[in-house]
């Protein structure tokens, strides 16, 4: 890589050359790519706005502070500082600007949910509403149903395939591609109630290809096509606003939070719903678990009943 001028980098950086230069030498996921890339613009944005072209470690705490001034989330800041991090660490290593992000810390991140889950009645009330008297309602219904039961993420969903609908020990299953995975090595159990909601959903689309898309979409622009998690989760907001379930903590999100939530309280061991929710550390189920616990402590009603 030839080495660059100060000033030639600072403006780049900011420049698509030198971001497709950066993010060729990464050897990440395609969104991990994005993601770098937004943060880095955004920084640019910042040095071109303030006139700066030779950037300092201050100018990045500078540009922290700008960030949570316009009320970005802690986790957006710090993918922005991620992505300077690994920026600036990759120049000073060409050999062309010294990293400047050194003892910059990313902002500290809630171990909680940010997302609110639902009860069982409010997951039956959400699907029942659904009208499923049309191609797009049956698979509507499908996904959420499956969502709420295997605690599908939107990824899982969108990358679904028709021949990834298997059976294993006489009971069916859906292979998936989790998060971060690049092969279909895990598979959650479908319930009687789900797969009978998926096959009429493939009955109603008639003849299809095995390697097509379990949940097609039906818009003319990419008919056929796997659905985004954007329209994954605009399905799930809508079905979720028509059955009175506003809240902006509900999202298509929630509904794997219901499933873990569910499976938790209803006696399933730490192991089983960490295997479940397929949580590569088991203190992401712990998480569900504490709130869980607080969730049956009686600590209120017992000092409620001696004061009262």
């Amino acid at each position: 890589m030839s080495t660059l001028a100060v000033r030639e980098v600072t403006q780049a950086v900011i420049s698509n050359e030198i971001v497709n230069q950066f993010t060729k030498f990464l050897d990440v996921r395609p969104l991990t790519i994005r993601s770098y890339s937004s943060g880095l613009k955004m920084f640019a944005k910042y040095l071109y706005s303030t006139k700066i072209e030779n950037p300092t470690r201050d100018n990045i705490l500078a540009f922290k502070k700008e960030l949570e001034a316009l009320g970005r989330k802690p986790s957006t800041i710090a993918l922005y500082i991620s992505a300077l991090r690994r920026f600036f660490s990759w120049t000073e290593q060409a050999g062309f600007y010294p990293n400047i992000t050194v003892g910059i810390k990313s902002p500290k991140l809630s171990k909680g949910h940010k997302k609110d889950c639902f009860s069982a009645p409010q997951i039956k009330s959400i699907l029942k509403g659904i009208d499923r008297s049309n191609r797009e309602g049956m698979r509507n219904y499908a996904i959420m149903a499956l969502m709420a039961t295997g605690g599908l993420r939107t990824i899982e969903i969108s990358r679904a395939k028709i021949e990834d609908l298997r059976t294993v020990g006489g009971v069916p299953v859906l292979y998936i591609q989790g998060k971060g995975r690049t092969e279909r090595t895990e598979f959650v159990k479908i319930t009687s109630q789900v797969e009978e909601a998926i096959r009429q959903y493939l009955k109603m689309r008639g003849k299809v290809d095995a390697t097509e898309a379990l949940f097609a979409s039906e818009s003319k622009r990419n008919k056929g096509e796997c659905l985004t998690t954007r329209s994954i989760s605009g399905i799930c907001k809508s079905a979720m606003n028509l059955a009175g379930f506003n809240s902006k903590q509900l999202t298509a999100h929630s509904l794997r939070h219901t499933a873990v939530t569910l499976a938790l309280m209803n006696g399933q061991s730490l192991e089983e719903v960490q295997h479940f929710a397929r949580h590569l550390s088991v203190n992401t189920t712990l998480i569900y678990s504490h709130a869980v616990n607080r969730m049956k402590s009686q600590c209120e009603n017992v000092i409620a009943n001696l004061i009262f």
